[in-house]
């Protein structure tokens, strides 16, 4: 796995190795994908649905054939501790998968305790949501924020932030954008540096370099372009 970092704002990869456990069934979901869309001219939900899954293996858990998720062993989780073992300063965590922000906010309580870090994703009440800002902004004890783009990517200011790390990313590329504008609002006064966990020759890499390239791969890439990626 690779981290990543933006040139312009100060950007970093890091590649975490995906398990023997999780390549075999990285393959497995890959061969399975690429026969419900071979021969077939197809449409872009149908591929990136199969992307999709693809993507959750690299991220620690698939969906299983009864709809139940399953965890498969990861790296990915001990490259995000890794990180943030070498992070000064404040840091915003964000994952596309709400089992994911459970998985790390387990781990940050483990290691740095249960005042280290508010969340803000969809399991966080409106109640919650404010003062989980305020305490993110004020109290220095509070080092990280874990949340989900869908949730917290719009709308709310978190310059104490001086790194952005994305666990994981989605294929929308509005939220990617609104999410890293999160720590560089007006009153940010610290170079903020942005990273990305890639797993290498995998959707991971190609998700984040469009994502950089600022295309929006939900509504400008088409299907069979799609397939390409698989």
């Amino acid at each position: 796995m690779s981290i990543s970092k933006k040139p312009y704002k100060g950007c970093r990869d890091l590649f975490p190795e995906l398990k023997r456990a999780q390549d075999f069934m990285f393959d497995q979901m890959k061969k399975a994908a690429m026969a419900v869309l071979n021969g077939k001219v197809t449409t872009t939900m149908t591929v990136l649905t199969q992307l999709m899954r693809l993507h959750q293996i690299t991220c620690g858990h698939f969906t299983a054939d009864d709809g139940s998720t399953q965890s498969v062993e990861s790296n990915r989780l001990n490259e995000l501790m890794s990180v943030l073992e070498e992070t000064e300063g404040k840091a915003i965590i964000w994952a596309n998968y709400q089992l994911s922000v459970g998985e790390i906010i387990q781990r940050i309580i483990k290691e740095y305790g249960e005042d280290s870090y508010v969340h803000y994703y969809g399991l966080t009440s409106q109640e919650e949501r404010q003062d989980n800002i305020r305490k993110f902004q004020n109290d220095p004890k509070c080092r990280f924020l874990v949340g989900t783009p869908q949730t917290g990517g719009y709308g709310i200011t978190l310059t104490q932030a001086n790194t952005v790390i994305y666990y994981s990313n989605s294929y929308d590329l509005e939220k990617r954008l609104q999410s890293e504008d999160r720590a560089h609002r007006i009153g940010q006064k610290k170079t903020v540096t942005y990273v990305d966990l890639i797993c290498e020759d995998t959707v991971d890499e190609k998700i984040v370099k469009a994502l950089r390239d600022k295309i929006n791969i939900a509504s400008e890439v088409m299907g069979e372009e799609l397939k390409d990626w698989i």
